[in-house]
């Protein structure tokens, strides 16, 4: 491990590979640190899943003005979008962490069968010895990826699930039934619409509930509110867009219902903490240079 500020620190990175992608799981980069008495991370926000392993000690994790105190054999995970600050939380107290960040489409559901969702992002590890091996030898693999070959994409993805289940507990608890069904509805609606800028209030009405009511339901089945994933949507679309076509930026904004530049860049910085030129891939336009 090298020596850093905070901490001492080993960091572990991998480019997924289009194998990686099918699985629509996959690690982007992994680590593990010893703090020192001044730790401290933050405020910050990440483009993926974060999951920190805590082996010793104690941290205090603060987000959306939420505060949690978390302690050894514990899990925390950090998710897209949400700005997090977390510090040692007694100096002569050592702290020990592991971490592995993921991405794909699979990631969220698959947090939230082990308990992980923004509101809720701590869980104990009852089998932590079990969990801790499965990351030892993720990072053994990240730390040789100058010999990656095809076997090691299918033991990454091997290891990942075997992770996941082992911190998903057999008694999954079960849903409301009633709304269920056109949750599932509402969710469909936004995801064709939400380029048009469909609102939250509309949503709602296409489900013949009051506002409040969808808000309440829709958050606790989805694991965001509403706002927050009809934005998720059209970021998610901005990000690929970005990246893969030769749209201009003001194109882009105003194809996923943003009435001007400056509200989509505004929009993309919140959720991204970088301007949508950072990640432009096309001829930037002029009203581009503004940013």
């Amino acid at each position: 491990m090298q020596e850093y500020e905070h901490e001492y620190a080993e960091f572990l990175y991998y480019t997924p590979k289009e194998f990686d992608k099918e699985s629509q799981l996959w690690p982007v980069r992994a680590g593990r640190s010893i703090a020192k008495p001044n730790y401290s991370v933050g405020p910050k926000r990440i483009e993926c899943y974060s999951l920190h392993f805590v082996q010793a000690g104690a941290l205090r994790l603060e987000y959306e003005g939420k505060r949690l105190d978390i302690g050894q054999d514990h899990l925390f995970c950090l998710f897209p979008g949400v700005t997090y600050h977390y510090a040692i939380a007694a100096a002569e107290s050592p702290l020990e962490l592991r971490w592995i960040a993921i991405d794909g489409p699979r990631t969220k559901a698959l947090l939230a069968l082990a308990g992980l969702t923004p509101e809720t992002p701590c869980i104990h590890l009852a089998r932590a010895e079990a969990i801790e091996e499965k990351m030892d030898r993720i990072q053994q693999l990240l730390r040789d990826t100058a010999n990656w070959k095809l076997s090691v994409s299918l033991e990454l993805q091997s290891l990942l699930f075997g992770w996941f289940a082992g911190m998903t507990p057999d008694a999954i608890p079960k849903r409301e039934a009633e709304p269920a069904g056109w949750i599932r509805e509402c969710i469909d609606f936004m995801e064709l619409h939400a380029s048009e800028g469909v609102s939250v209030q509309q949503v709602a009405a296409f489900a013949g509930v009051h506002r409040s009511y969808f808000s309440t339901v829709f958050t606790r089945q989805v694991g965001m509110s509403p706002l927050k994933y009809l934005q998720q949507i059209r970021m998610d679309k901005a990000r690929r867009l970005l990246r893969e076509t030769d749209a201009t930026i003001t194109e882009i904004a105003l194809s996923l219902g943003y009435p001007n530049l400056f509200s989509f860049t505004r929009a993309f910085k919140n959720v991204y903490s970088i301007p949508p030129s950072k990640v432009y891939n096309g001829h930037r336009d002029a009203n581009a240079g503004k940013l």
